[in-house]
C-alpha cells in the first residue's frame, strides 16, 4: 500500500520567532539564535529567551540596526538583561525628523567661590566648579515652546560598591551627565521616535567611546562587545534552514502461517 507524506512538497515553515524589518535601508533578520550567537555582550549563556526577544522586538520597532552598533543586549552576571541604544543612534534619528530644529546641551555648576548655580554651555568646567548636574533643550518647528530637560549628577554618576565614582565617571563627568540629559531630552522632544530607548548611561553602564570594544559596567569591568559588522551569510542560511522532513517508509507486508486466515 502506498503511503502519501503530507509534508512532501510543503515549504519549510520559518522560525517563528523570527524578525524581518529594514533599517536605514538595510535588511535586519534577527532570530534567537543569532542575537545570542552574535550580538549578546557579556554572558550569553545566562540571557534568557524572552530577554533575547525583548530586544529583537525593540530593535524592529524602533528601525535599529545592531549590526552597526546601534543597540546593545548586555547580560552582566544575575542582573537583568539591559537593553540600550547609543547615543549616535538618537542622533541620527532626530536629525532625521523633519520637525527636529537643534538642541542646546551642557553642564550645571556649583561655584564655589561665590556660591552661585551656573548652567555652562558644553562639558567646560574650570578648577573651582563642582558639576551638580546636566541640562538640555531640543527645539522642534512644529512646536512653541522647547522641550528642557535638567538631571542630578548624583542620580546618575556611576559608582563602585565603596561609593567613589568609577574610572569614565571620575574622569569624563561632564561629558557623561551632558550626555544623559541630551538623551532624555530628546526622548521628550519626540516620544514617537525614542520612546523606550535608552543610553548606557542611564543603565548603570557607559557606552565604547572611539572604537573601543568594551562597555563598562558601573564596577569598572570591561564587559566585551559581542558585535560584528556583518553577520556570517553561510551561519545565517543554517540557523533559519529547517531540517528535513523524515518519511517513514510503511511496514512490510507479512503473509499469515499455513491453516490461518487472514483478516484483512
Amino acid at each position: 500500500m502506498a503511503v502519501k507524506n503530507s509534508l512532501q512538497g510543503k515549504a519549510a515553515p520559518k522560525n517563528k520567532m523570527q524578525v524581518q524589518y529594514s533599517a536605514g535601508g538595510v535588511d535586519i533578520v534577527l532570530t534567537p539564535e543569532i542575537v545570542r550567537e552574535y550580538l549578546v555582550s557579556g554572558d550569553k549563556e545566562r540571557v534568557s529567551t524572552q530577554e533575547i526577544v525583548m530586544f529583537m522586538n525593540l530593535c524592529k520597532a524602533s528601525g535599529l540596526n545592531p549590526w552597526a552598533k546601534e543597540a546593545y543586549c548586555i547580560k552582566y552576571g544575575n542582573e537583568p538583561a539591559s537593553m540600550i541604544v547609543g547615543k549616535e543612534a538618537f542622533m541620527k534619528r532626530a536629525e532625521a525628523n523633519e520637525n527636529y530644529d537643534g538642541y542646546e546641551a551642557g553642564i550645571i555648576v556649583h561655584d564655589k567661590e561665590c556660591g552661585e548655580i551656573v548652567r555652562r554651555p558644553g562639558s567646560f568646567r574650570l578648577p573651582e566648579e563642582e558639576i551638580v548636574g546636566g541640562y538640555a533643550t531640543v527645539w522642534r518647528k512644529d512646536r512653541r515652546h522647547p522641550y528642557s530637560i535638567e538631571v542630578s549628577f548624583e542620580e546618575y554618576a556611576g559608582r563602585k560598591k565603596d561609593g567613589s565614582l568609577n574610572r569614565q565617571w571620575a574622569s569624563k563627568p561632564a561629558t557623561m551627565i551632558r550626555k544623559v540629559a541630551l538623551v532624555q531630552a530628546l526622548r521628550e522632544a519626540f516620544p514617537s521616535a525614542f520612546g523606550g530607548m535608552y543610553s548606557a548611561e542611564e543603565n548603570g553602564y557607559t557606552e565604547a567611546e572611539g572604537g573601543a570594544a568594551y562597555i563598562m559596567a558601573n564596577d569598572d569591568t570591561a564587559i566585551p562587545i559581542e558585535q560584528h559588522e556583518e553577520m556570517p551569510r553561510v551561519d545565517a542560511e543554517q540557523m533559519q534552514r529547517q531540517p528535513e522532513p523524515v518519511v517513514t517508509p510503511p511496514p512490510a507486508t507479512q503473509e499469515a502461517p499455513d491453516g490461518q486466515q487472514a483478516f484483512f
